[in-house]
């Protein structure tokens, strides 16, 4: 581990990398000015990254703000992973429009041992901090949370969105929840935070953390907000209940196809927010396909290549892009084909899904198809009519010229 004591990059080039794919910064001069006493002192900043541990699955969409994160290491600054275990417990609103099920100490302890193990995919463990919220916050009085609570508004609560919109509509607010950006702020002030990183969606919780900083007599952190990165469906969040996501721990082969089968008008913001291709060689990209000169398919499967480069290997990538070909382009599978997503919950019958999403006609001829060999799946011929509809992702080839993406 490297001494407190760090040599760092100039003002502008540190600028540089931590604006790139970001949405805001606030305020921006705060943070030139943290990092020119950075540069001063030889003291790294502490950059704070909060983990809602309700679900221990990442996602691509998670990795856009670790990512920054990975940045602010690599100009040699201090990560502070704050595992929310305490805080899970109350569940985070955030864009929610219900009071959100809240989960035990010991659910939320085994979650943020999962997060960590993923993340560590892209942060650097040797300068990452982690810190459970329990530790302080579990501490606290009622006295103490009394406290807390009278640094803060009713009125300046009901200005978030979707404490606004529920109470507007009628829609029940447990007093709990306003407790939960309080209990976040506490957070900054009890790891000293001069940087909080989050989704657009956390913009209110990073604001309240500046303020009860300045409340507790410390220099108010300097908020980052990124993107939320739009799932494969181009529509929705990045989500797993969307089933609209690309796994981190997924197989080479389904983050190959998943990224595949994405928008052509993700590309860029993909490239842009999930990797650290250079900025020009991204809008020359961009340029090239708008001009015809580049086929968004060859886009894709750069791609693709290498993000299952940098969450699997090089290896993994090289044979999930030549068994998408043999699969897919010896088997002539066009380029745009319908998708379609299935809920994990649900398990029809292959037979069943195909006569509902209108690939054959009716169950008598789709039986009379499976026989005769006219039913495939990834090129593999199914001759069972009985079998149920398969996990992953996988195109189903009916026919001559019919075909469907199916993530399930």
């Amino acid at each position: 581990m490297k001494s407190d004591k760090e040599s760092f990059a100039p003002l502008n080039e540190q600028m540089d990398i931590i604006k790139r794919g970001v949405e805001e910064i606030i305020p921006e001069d705060a943070l030139v000015q943290k990092l020119e006493k950075s540069i001063k002192t030889g003291i790294p900043l502490r950059v704070k990254l909060g983990c809602d541990p309700s679900s221990p699955d990442l996602h691509l969409g998670h990795t856009v703000v670790l990512r920054k994160l990975r940045h602010f290491q690599d100009l040699g600054h201090r990560a502070v992973l704050i595992i929310g275990d305490f805080t899970g417990m109350i569940g985070d609103p955030s864009g929610r429009n219900k009071t959100r099920p809240s989960l035990t100490l010991e659910q939320t302890r085994l979650n943020g041992e999962t997060y960590f193990q993923q993340a560590s995919k892209i942060l650097i463990p040797e300068r990452t901090e982690i810190v459970f919220n329990s530790d302080w916050l579990s501490k606290l009085t009622f006295e103490d949370v009394i406290k807390l609570s009278a640094k803060y508004t009713v009125a300046r609560m009901l200005e978030r969105d979707d404490f606004e919109n529920r109470y507007k509509s009628g829609m029940p607010i447990s007093i709990h929840e306003f407790l939960y950006p309080l209990a976040q702020a506490m957070d900054s002030v009890a790891i000293r935070s001069d940087v909080e990183l989050g989704g657009t969606d956390q913009k209110f919780n990073l604001l309240v953390g500046r303020d009860i900083q300045r409340e507790y007599g410390q220099e108010p952190q300097v908020i980052i907000t990124l993107p939320i990165l739009p799932g494969t469906d181009g529509v929705e969040k990045m989500s797993k209940s969307l089933r609209n996501f690309i796994g981190l721990t997924e197989p080479a082969s389904e983050i190959y196809g998943k990224v595949l089968s994405i928008p052509d008008e993700l590309i860029i913001p993909y490239f842009n927010l999930l990797t650290d291709i250079p900025m020009p060689e991204i809008r020359e990209m961009d340029a090239a396909m708008k001009r015809g000169s580049l086929n968004p398919r060859d886009a894709k499967r750069k791609l693709a290549r290498l993000l299952v480069e940098m969450y699997v290997s090089k290896e993994a990538a090289i044979a999930a892009e030549q068994e998408f070909d043999q699969i897919h382009k010896k088997k002539e599978v066009p380029d745009n084909i319908p998708e379609c997503t299935i809920p994990a919950s649900e398990t029809p019958l292959l037979l069943d899904f195909l006569v509902r999403e209108k690939m054959v006609p009716s169950k008598s001829e789709g039986r009379r198809m499976f026989q005769q060999g006219g039913i495939s799946i990834n090129g593999n011929k199914v001759t069972d009519s009985t079998v149920p509809l398969p996990s992953g992702t996988f195109v189903v080839k009916v026919g001559k010229r019919k075909f469907v993406r199916v993530h399930h």
